[in-house]
Parts: structure tokens; C-alpha cells; sequence
């Protein structure tokens, strides 16, 4: 590029050598020669920016732990109208938590006895249902939250009838510890509770009109796990006689178990897709470094192998720069270029507040970057469960989403 700029400067020095015409015909030649290169370079490296997005991913997650939004038929109904006059465009709502089924599921009543959550507010109703028909009736899409995976309550029906199926630490030890709660894990490497986990999933699918259905990193385990009889002989199979690595840490160790879980997540994948093909499979992780060095969610080769179908990256930082640099991550930038990347924005929990003016600067900083959208952890938080007011909260919305846009095409704009 210096040579063809200096030849431009220096083409008057040539016409006491070359007729004018000539000189003319060089220095076409060279500008020609100057914006073929310059067209080569990458858009980035144009400094262009990228016009608004047409579609906007504006989701929400419905959740039953600290909210009653799912437990009274119009209390659900009225939700719904007002998230689509806000001009959101997908909810989320949770499906299986505190080791039960929130919708009527027989594939619950055969294992543990209980075909749903004993909640009063869910009984004699579908919760998903209503959900599925309210929310189509409101033009918005439903994705069922599969939340809490391989996850279980330590006193739930579930980890009392099938204790076998516990997962445990090196010392036997089997409870995980999720703030003042005690949790315990299903092995996701036992055929059946992957046979369990896969019926409640394909139930969900073959039943509702859903439009997708939706996983995190509670669809893996945590490092520490791993060691209960069942593994421990499945790894001494697959290694000559060798037993796990001591340290949870190993690499090897790690690496074997992600990539069992990954084996799971293609067999779960195909299952759901032989019995509805448009269900969109959408994956709601944490940054993939402490999805994969702490739950053993390899999301990233998810996406990769086609298995993510819609991601929606948990970033729940306050800190403006450590949002953005996670923003930034070269697997985000890979998952964007293949499927919609949507960023997950904590709105506040029950004892901490979020204000609206910092939502609104990480919804501004997503949107800068030209991802497919957001979503928000959780109703309750948008403008219930808020020092600020709720007229506040909810005109800070109608500020974000003026004007509405439709959910993220997945067969438009995204490479296979």
C-alpha cells in the first residue's frame, strides 16, 4: 500500500518522461490497483458500523422462586398482555424445578409418585398450557426452561427413591450446597437417568405447542462429582483398569466427563428433533469457562457441533468493563457468526436491586455490538421486586423497546 501511495505522489515527476495522456492512463491504473486492496479488507477493519438488527430477541424468564407470576391463571394471563405491549417477544418459563415437573407429566408419576408440583397454585391447572395458548394469542414465543437439569433437592422424592442414581465427591459425600440449600446431582453418565431426563424433555416437546425448549449449565455436573460407583467402573472401562484422577481437577478427568455430557446433548438433540424439527434448542449458559471448568457444559462445543440453536449467555456483572469483555469472548464472537447470540441480563433478585439506568446501559452495550438480543433474569425483578417504581421500571422498558421487533429468524442470516 506505501509503494502504490508513493507511486501516486511521485506520477507528476513522470511527465517530463511520459506524455500526459500516459501519465493519465498510470495513475488510473494505480487508484484502480489502490481500492481493489482496499475492498479486500475485512468490514471490521472498515470502521463501518452495522446498521440495527431487524428482529430483536426480547426475552424473559417466568420463574417459580420468588415470583407467583405461574401460580394463579390470570395473575399469568395478565403478565403475558403486558410483556407484549412492552414489546417483549419470547418468555421462558420454568418446567422443572425443586425436583418436580410444573406442568402434569406421567413420566414424573411413574419414578417419584408425583406428576407435579405440589404448589396449590399449580394444581388442577396446565401452568405450560396456558402459558403456550396466552402467549401465542400475545404473539409471543414460548421456550420452556428446563432449569434445573441434573439438579435435585436433597430431601425432594426424587433423590430419596432413586438414591442409586446420586452422584457423589471422591469421600462419598454426595451434597452440593446452592446458597443455604442442600442439593444433590442425578449422574448424567447413568443410562437411566438419561432415559428419565430424556422422556421428560420429548414429553414436553410431544405434548405443547412450544416453540422451543431451553437448557443451562445445570444440564452438567459439578467438577467435584463424578466419583459414585457407576462412573468410577465406567472410566476404569475406558482406561484399562485405571481409576478417576484424585484431583476433580485433572484435565483428563475433566475433559472425559464434559464430553460424556456432550454425548448426551447430541442424543437429547436428535430425540427432540424426531419429534418436532422446528423446536428450537436454545442453551442458556454462564461464560464458558466456568461452564466448563465447574459444571463440565461444554457449550462451546455445542455450538460447534450444531447441537445450540440459540444461545443466550448468562453476563450477570455489575462492572460495565468486565460485562463488555465478556462480551468480547472469541467463543461469543464464533457463536454469533453461526447461530442468534443473545445476552442474559440480571434485572435484580430478591435482596438486590438492580437500577434501571444500569440495565438500560448493558442493553445499549449489547445492541452496539450488533447481538441478536437480550433476555432478562426475572419478572419479578422488571419492576415488582425494585426500590425504584414500578411506573419507573416500566417506562425505562418502553424507553428500551419503543418499537417492536420480531424474534431472531434462525433460518435468515446465520451460517449452518
Amino acid at each position: 500500500m506505501k509503494n502504490f501511495l508513493k507511486g501516486c505522489v511521485e506520477l507528476p515527476l513522470w511527465r517530463s518522461r511520459y506524455s500526459q495522456k500516459n501519465a493519465l492512463f498510470v495513475g488510473v491504473i494505480f487508484l484502480s490497483m489502490i481500492a481493489a486492496v482496499m475492498l479486500s479488507f475485512p468490514i471490521q477493519a472498515q470502521n463501518i458500523r452495522t446498521p440495527p438488527q431487524p428482529s430483536e430477541l426480547r426475552g424473559v424468564w417466568l420463574t417459580n422462586i420468588d415470583s407467583d407470576v405461574l401460580f394463579e391463571k390470570n395473575r399469568l394471563k395478565n403478565a403475558l398482555q403486558n410483556l407484549k405491549q412492552l414489546n417483549f417477544n419470547v418468555v421462558y418459563p420454568t418446567v422443572w424445578n425443586w425436583g418436580y415437573t410444573l406442568y402434569p407429566s406421567p413420566v414424573a408419576k411413574r419414578v417419584y409418585g408425583l406428576s407435579i408440583d405440589p404448589q396449590p397454585g399449580l394444581q388442577k391447572r396446565d401452568m405450560l398450557k396456558e402459558v403456550v395458548q396466552e402467549g401465542h394469542k400475545q404473539g409471543l414465543k414460548v421456550i420452556p426452561w428446563f432449569e434445573f437439569g441434573f439438579m435435585a433437592p436433597a430431601d425432594s422424592q426424587l433423590a430419596k427413591r432413586r438414591a442409586y442414581w446420586l452422584a457423589s465427591r471422591r469421600d462419598g459425600s454426595r451434597i452440593w450446597k446452592e446458597g443455604t440449600h442442600d442439593r444433590v446431582w442425578l449422574s448424567p453418565f447413568r443410562p437411566d437417568v438419561q432415559k428419565f431426563m430424556q422422556n421428560l424433555i420429548v414429553e414436553i416437546v410431544r405434548k405443547y405447542d412450544i416453540d422451543g425448549i431451553q437448557f443451562d449449565d445445570h444440564f452438567g455436573l459439578p467438577s467435584e462429582l463424578g466419583y459414585d460407583p457407576y462412573t468410577r467402573a465406567l472410566y476404569r472401562k475406558e482406561h484399562n483398569g485405571k481409576a478417576p484422577p484424585a484431583n476433580f481437577k485433572d484435565p483428563e478427568w475433566v475433559k472425559w466427563r464434559a464430553d460424556k455430557i456432550t454425548d448426551f446433548m447430541k442424543q437429547v438433540f436428535f430425540a427432540i428433533k424426531a419429534v418436532k424439527q422446528d423446536c428450537i434448542i436454545s442453551v442458556a449458559p454462564n461464560p464458558q469457562r466456568f461452564s466448563y471448568e465447574y459444571f463440565l457444559a461444554d457449550w462451546e462445543k455445542w455450538e460447534r457441533m450444531g447441537f445450540v440453536e440459540d444461545l443466550v449467555l448468562q453476563v450477570y456483572r455489575d462492572d460495565m468493563n468486565v460485562f463488555t469483555r465478556e462480551l468480547e469472548r472469541p467463543e461469543v464472537k464464533a457463536a454469533r457468526s453461526h447461530i442468534p447470540t443473545s445476552i442474559g441480563i440480571l434485572t435484580g433478585l430478591k435482596n438486590r436491586t438492580v437500577p434501571i439506568e444500569q440495565v438500560k446501559a448493558q442493553v445499549q452495550a449489547v445492541r452496539d455490538r450488533n447481538f441478536a438480543g437480550v433476555s432478562f433474569f426475572f419478572y419479578e425483578t422488571l419492576w415488582n421486586l425494585s426500590k425504584e417504581s414500578s411506573q419507573q421500571r416500566q417506562s425505562g422498558f418502553q424507553e428500551m423497546f419503543a418499537i417492536p421487533k420480531a424474534y431472531p429468524n434462525l433460518l435468515t442470516g446465520w451460517k449452518p
